[in-house]
């Protein structure tokens, strides 16, 4: 009988190799792997650092542009202010030299006198006419304008003293071609003649 339990045995292990395939795998209980779990936990952390941190810098470098873009505009209207100084500058030298050689020339005739001297007076008072309302965009809130508002005002005050500054060179440029001119006709004229 041992040998007959044997065989059956023997032949249902057989029957059940036979017909089990070969890829079959054990089944019980799953097998959880938390250490994977626990990785991902530390990756979300870490990233969430990593945004926070972000955060920051994208935050740190709006202030810095936008600091930036201040100094830039202050550095604009001081570029503009400094301009519309050297204009200013160039018009008191023309006022000291070129006006009193003009004045003093002995070409210019008296009535043409008050007309220069008009003439240079009007550029004299709108120059000190936009140094006050400089004054005046720079010192006060200028009914609440933005830096580049002011900036814009300033750039145009800069054009007007620059062209300010052209019609000083023409005027002068044309009183002392006035000057020579006559100064050659009055030679031609008083020549003496050696015949």
């Amino acid at each position: 009988m041992r040998t007959k339990i044997k065989t059956i045995l023997f032949g249902l292990f057989l029957a059940v190799t036979i017909l089990l395939p070969s890829g079959a795998n054990a089944q019980g209980m799953p097998v959880y792997d938390n250490t994977n779990f626990i990785s991902l936990v530390k990756q979300l952390i870490e990233s969430g650092k990593q945004t926070a941190e972000m955060i920051k810098s994208v935050k740190f470098l709006k202030d810095a542009k936008d600091a930036i873009e201040k100094v830039s505009s202050v550095v604009q209207q001081l570029r503009a202010v400094e301009e519309i100084g050297r204009n200013n500058q160039r018009l008191i030298q023309v006022m000291q030299n070129d006006m009193r050689d003009i004045l003093n020339s002995p070409y210019i005739k008296p009535e043409e006198v008050v007309r220069v001297t008009e003439s240079f007076e009007a550029l004299v008072q709108n120059s000190l006419d936009t140094m006050d309302f400089i004054d005046e965009i720079l010192s006060s809130d200028y009914l609440k304008m933005s830096d580049a508002e002011r900036a814009e005002i300033l750039k145009r005050k800069e054009a007007e003293s620059n062209e300010m500054v052209s019609s000083i060179n023409l005027r002068t440029k044309r009183y002392r071609d006035i000057i020579s001119f006559r100064k050659m006709q009055d030679k031609v004229n008083n020549r003496e003649t050696a015949y």
